[in-house]
């Protein structure tokens, strides 16, 4: 009977220890699937990607912020992988934000300085177009934290063919006008007419070819534009205190003697002074001895 209960017991201690495993086994898969998930919202960025042999031309763009452990790091670390990518970077603002600065008297002559700061950057960079999806996944290495990510796709194919018609039907008129000029009377009028037609028939037309330009560059060359910021940050530096200014007065002996010829400098300048009233002193007095004398006759 003892066999028994004890090999029941044997039996169920095993029984326990294979469920908890496969349990444990589960939600590690879990938590991977999970990580898994997150990720993908991140490096899976082949929206509207065409075809080589489409006929649509996607200007596509992305937008993205994140947190990431060191600022300073993943700016480098992106630069680096946006110029392995045949990339450019156009904009850059890496910035200091100061949230609070203490300071506190440790010694007679330190002081702490203690800084609570965060570091962040604004980054836009072009890529080739074929290079957007892998430069995204490179930049995903260095996100800590997604607050989000957007990615847009336009398609411009119908605006470059309308741009490249309308220049067709300018070119085509712009010779009309000016086998005009060349075979139409000398009339003043009509000529400056003509010329004024045909300057705005190829203001138009450059009009047209800038735009396309414009429009195929953003077409080969993708914008990524991205937000990145790391936790608060603090910093503590020993520095030199400030001394008390009374430390540096002199001691009461030359103050006393610097007093004296302070003194004794203001005593010059008041005789000074009365010296060059000379002349008003001279006619007071004698106009005091002519009053002392005829005054009281």
């Amino acid at each position: 009977m003892k066999t028994i209960a004890k090999l029941g017991l044997t039996s169920l201690i095993i029984i326990t220890v294979l469920f908890s495993c496969k349990k444990a086994d589960y939600s590690s898969g879990e938590s991977a699937d999970l990580k898994m998930a997150a990720d993908s919202t991140v490096v899976s960025s082949s929206a509207a990607v065409e075809k080589k042999d489409s006929k649509q031309k996607f200007i596509r763009t992305a937008d993205i912020k994140f947190k990431v452990k060191n600022v300073v790091k993943s700016t480098y670390a992106i630069e680096n992988a946006t110029q392995k990518f045949g990339g450019f970077v156009t904009y850059t603002n890496l910035q200091s934000n100061i949230h609070d600065q203490i300071k506190t008297k440790i010694s007679q002559d330190s002081t702490l300085e203690t800084t609570k700061y965060s570091v962040e950057n604004n980054i836009t960079i072009r890529v080739p177009n074929t290079q957007l999806d892998t430069v995204i996944k490179t930049i995903a290495k260095q996100i800590d934290f997604l607050d989000f990510r957007i990615i847009k796709a336009d398609d411009v194919s119908l605006k470059l063919l309308a741009n490249k018609l309308s220049q067709k039907r300018s070119s085509v008129s712009e010779k009309r006008i000016e086998k005009a000029i060349d075979t139409k009377g000398k009339k003043i009028n009509d000529v400056i007419d003509a010329e004024n037609t045909l300057a705005n028939q190829k203001e138009q037309n450059d009009n047209s070819t800038i735009e396309n330009l414009s429009l195929e560059d953003q077409v080969n060359f993708s914008t990524i534009t991205l937000q990145l910021y790391q936790n608060e940050t603090i910093k503590q530096e020993i520095t030199a205190g400030e001394k008390d200014p009374s430390d540096y007065k002199p001691n009461l002996g030359i103050q006393i003697i610097d007093a004296l010829k302070s003194g004794w400098f203001i005593l010059q300048s008041i005789l000074v002074f009365f010296v060059n009233l000379w002349p008003f002193i001279l006619i007071g007095i004698a106009a005091f001895f002519i009053y002392k004398k005829y005054g009281k006759k």
